[in-house]
């Protein structure tokens, strides 16, 4: 879901602001959208290929300043949106066929959340929003399709499109070495042509339509914030160096979650690199915590965990989760892996395996998540 979601967001109104933007007035308006994709007739027979961008969006404080939410509302959506993420988080695991249902429901129950909270300025605008982020893929929502007057013949074309993308990304994301690199090339060559359809598929005439129905361009290749508020930690027996801690009371500070089990040899290569970061960045006001959750026996024996993190030097907090409770509500797949958890709870960036495998430098990219984080209020 991750990569997924970031990709497409990048390449968010590239066209439109290349192509659109050149589009004079339309002499006839369509009607707005009522309110953004809640309901599976909105996507229609082609709703696997368009995606789903809701959930996202509101979590970005950039749409909530450009809805012009104000504290109370900002402060009820999150409240919202920490019930809806303790399934749509784990729900990144999913295959395609299982995961849409689920974010579908989600999205069903955030509109049902707008409508009764906002205004229908800041529906029509999250709307608006909303397609925008869908890119080119929202000309084969239903309603789009219909409020432009799209014809079967282009919707065949645009399908053909999206298809070309779709098997580039799962070519390019299968391969490795040499290959790799022309698979790229072609994922970004399929990428272009997808965006260009609004010059090479649409008429002048739906084009004009379109900008209205988009309303005023909106930038969200530098959207922040876009992952789930991190789930609270679910309570256990053991702690190691600390008392309890809770996501909750760590609000305020920038709070990185890792994680191990410590016989886990990949989690070993990671040590070194977490004892330096709970000793340079605990006085910036980052906190670090270890969930050690176990794979063998030894693991599940916590003086076992005890000794163990003693003999390695970790003399950050550890949670002995005995019952994996914790992995579960992460979604978690791997051991190590690193989380970065912001100043009000959203996860901002994750990081699978070894930080430095075979040259990688995962710890600066997390260095500098947490740099950013540390910067805002």
């Amino acid at each position: 879901m991750r990569n997924q979601i970031v990709t497409s967001l990048r390449c968010i109104v590239f066209a439109f602001i290349m192509i659109v933007l050149m589009c004079p007035e339309a002499s006839a308006q369509p009607q707005p959208s009522d309110g953004p994709s809640s309901e599976a007739d909105h996507y229609g027979e082609y709703s696997a290929m368009i995606p789903r961008r809701l959930l996202p969006l509101l979590h970005a404080q950039e749409v909530q300043d450009e809805l012009k939410l104000s504290k109370s509302q900002v402060s009820a959506l999150e409240a919202k949106l920490e019930e809806l993420d303790k399934v749509w988080f784990p729900a990144r695991l999913l295959p395609d066929d299982q995961m849409i249902p689920i974010v579908d429901r989600l999205e069903i129950q955030a509109v049902a959340w707008l409508r009764q909270n906002v205004d229908s300025e800041q529906i029509k605008r999250i709307s608006q929003l909303e397609m925008q982020a869908q890119s080119v893929r929202m000309l084969l929502r239903n309603d789009v399709r219909k409020k432009l007057a799209i014809k079967d013949s282009q919707v065949q074309k645009l399908v053909k499109l999206a298809q070309a993308t779709i098997d580039a990304q799962a070519a390019q994301r299968s391969s490795s070495g040499v290959l790799a690199e022309d698979l790229t090339r072609n994922l970004e060559s399929a990428m272009r042509a997808e965006q260009k359809a609004l010059e090479t598929v649409l008429t002048k005439e739906q084009n004009n339509q379109l900008w209205i129905l988009l309303g005023e361009p909106f930038n969200t290749s530098s959207l922040k914030r876009i992952y789930p508020i991190a789930p609270e930690f679910h309570s256990v027996s053991d702690w190691i160096n600390s008392s309890p801690q809770t996501l909750k009371s760590l609000r305020g500070k920038v709070v990185l979650v890792h994680f191990y089990a410590f016989q886990c040899h990949n989690c070993h290569a990671n040590f070194e690199i977490y004892k330096r970061w709970h000793k340079d960045l605990q006085q910036k006001g980052v906190v670090l915590i270890g969930i050690q959750t176990p794979e063998t026996t030894a693991e599940r024996d916590p003086n076992s965990v005890a000794r163990a993190a003693k003999e390695k030097g970790l003399e950050f907090p550890i949670m002995v989760d005995l019952e994996s409770e914790n992995w579960k509500a992460w979604g978690n797949t791997m051991w190590p892996t690193v989380y970065v958890v912001d100043k009000r709870g959203y996860i901002r960036h994750w990081w699978q395996g070894e930080l430095n495998w075979q040259g990688a430098t995962g710890d600066k990219t997390i260095e500098q998540v947490v740099d950013l984080a540390l910067s805002e209020k």
